[in-house]
């Protein structure tokens, strides 16, 4: 499989250097709570870097791509929305998980493309893609599982599932992992909360969802987009899916732009997805989301 070389992969990071550039050391850890002035500042300045760059007028894929060019080397900080019992809405540009990651991308990215470049649209367009039907109403209001994340933001006309046309096979599987570990997720302590769950996961076990096995994924790499959105599934029980992040096309090559925990950043994988995709033998195959255009 070919790898991204260095050369191109310099000229990748070029905007990431500029906005780290900006970025005081003193927050690059990412250890901040619902938001500060900081991540206001930071906003503005993305989004003043994307509109020069001419994010506008390209294609949601590439906008959301440019995006994630901006973000290579972005700490990678686990856990950025469970800080607290309460929810709220947390924003966080110095710090990204694998979820935070596609959320942020692809809000900045349909900010750009709509025109909508204020700090209360960014937050009013991630909090629409981060809850169930754009509603922020406690812990179970956000799309824990990224299946049902996948299903609500195709409903709001966001994303479209595009697994089962690219070559996807049933993905025969409970999901439960939520309501039957609950000593992991402090805020479902609240028999509410649980309530929501467990209601969450019965609306996922009453659909149908299709998978790329992994020894498949290369098999539809021509079916692929850049900023198409990829979810690992996975073999643990009772969970849907264990990582995320975009497609990167690039040199012929189909590659996985992410936040990784193993690298600590956000990084493009540099071989190929279904090599990423296989390296991790509780990893099982892929789902894929394309985001739509605005």
């Amino acid at each position: 499989m070919s790898k991204i070389s260095r050369r191109n992969f310099i000229k990748t990071s070029a905007l990431s250097a500029i906005f780290l550039s900006a970025v005081p050391s003193t927050i690059k850890s990412g250890s901040m709570r619902l938001f500060d002035d900081y991540d206001e500042v930071l906003c503005k300045k993305k989004f003043k870097l994307l509109v020069d760059e001419g994010t506008k007028s390209m294609s949601i894929g590439d906008a959301v791509v440019e995006v994630g060019k901006s973000f290579l080397d972005t700490d990678y900080v686990a856990g950025t929305l469970d800080k607290s019992m309460s929810e709220g809405l947390v924003v966080n540009l110095t710090g990204l998980d694998c979820v935070t990651f596609v959320e942020n991308c692809l809000t900045f990215a349909r900010c750009v493309k709509l025109g909508k470049t204020s700090f209360d649209d960014y937050k009013a367009e991630l909090k629409r893609i981060r809850y169930r039907d754009g509603v922020l109403d406690g812990y179970s209001s956000r799309l824990h599982y990224f299946c049902d994340w996948i299903t609500d933001n195709e409903n709001k006309g966001i994303v479209k599932n595009i697994t089962a046309d690219i070559g996807g096979v049933e993905y025969n599987k409970k999901i439960d992992f939520m309501s039957t570990h609950t000593k992991s997720y402090k805020q479902l302590s609240s028999s509410s909360e649980l309530d929501g769950v467990k209601a969450a996961e019965e609306a996922i076990n009453s659909r149908y969802y299709y998978y790329i096995p992994t020894n498949k994924i290369s098999a539809s790499y021509d079916l692929m987009q850049s900023g198409d959105i990829i979810a690992t599934t996975t073999s643990i029980g009772g969970l849907d899916v264990t990582h995320t992040g975009y497609v990167y096309k690039e040199g012929g090559g189909t590659y996985f732009m992410h936040a990784s925990s193993k690298s600590k950043k956000v990084i493009i994988s540099p071989e190929e997805l279904q090599d990423y995709v296989a390296s991790d033998s509780k990893k099982t195959g892929i789902m894929v989301a394309r985001p739509l255009d605005v």
